[in-house]
């Protein structure tokens, strides 16, 4: 997740070093897409700011209607290359035991053994092996997520939101990821049956990651 793309339009605060980045744009490495000359001032590595950023879920529940929830702790190891985006690397490491969905008793069904099994895997890993610029805001990511042990692929749509120097005088970058994933796929087949039909809860499950990320210091 950490592709911190381009830069049409940028904020920086209190000082304003740069300009909104529309012109001098440069040739990308993939798909022949312009992207902003701006990003050559986002190259180097970055973290997650978590009081600022959820990384979370939503799934249906009985068919009408949708549960949300999201992990408390996590790590993060971010780079972005400026020059190259596609060159970017991405690793996010999820303790699954910090869900939180609001309900004391659905959270401790999910850490169990009929979900994550937090005990025996106490982690959820997503790290990334491509990015692709898909024109305009959106890159596509492509990375390998691991959950219980089991390691399928995934693809990301990353919506670039902006960089500021905020008044604390951190540099900040922001995007939405979204994916939807089965998560059967990942052994999390628990489920039981409505008796009008349908499931208690759907195997399609939606990630999303609404990322605020400070620029590492050396």
């Amino acid at each position: 997740m950490g592709i911190f793309s381009r830069r049409q339009t940028a904020t920086i605060e209190p000082t304003s070093a740069e300009g909104s980045g529309a012109s001098g744009a440069y040739p990308s490495t993939g798909g022949g897409v312009a992207l902003d000359s701006a990003l050559r001032g986002l190259t180097g590595q970055w973290t997650i700011d978590r009081p600022h950023s959820r990384v979370g879920f939503s799934v249906r529940h009985a068919m009408v209607t949708t549960v949300r929830g999201a992990f408390a702790d996590y790590d993060s190891t971010l780079h972005f290359d400026g020059d190259r985006p596609s060159a970017s690397r991405a690793e996010i490491v999820i303790r699954v035991g910090s869900v939180d969905t609001g309900v004391e008793q659905r959270d401790a069904h999910l850490v169990g053994t009929d979900f994550f099994d937090a005990r025996r895997f106490p982690e959820m890993v997503f790290r990334s092996t491509s990015t692709v610029h898909e024109g305009g805001e959106t890159f596509r990511m492509t990375g390998d997520l691991t959950i219980r042990d089991v390691t399928r692929p995934v693809e990301l749509q990353l919506d670039y939101l902006g960089s500021v120097v905020d008044p604390f005088g951190f540099e900040r970058v922001g995007f939405d990821g979204t994916t939807t994933i089965d998560r059967t796929d990942w052994g999390l087949v628990y489920n039981q049956r409505l008796a009008a039909g349908g499931t208690m809860v759907s195997e399609k499950v939606r990630l999303q990651f609404d990322i605020s990320a400070i620029r590492a210091t050396s």
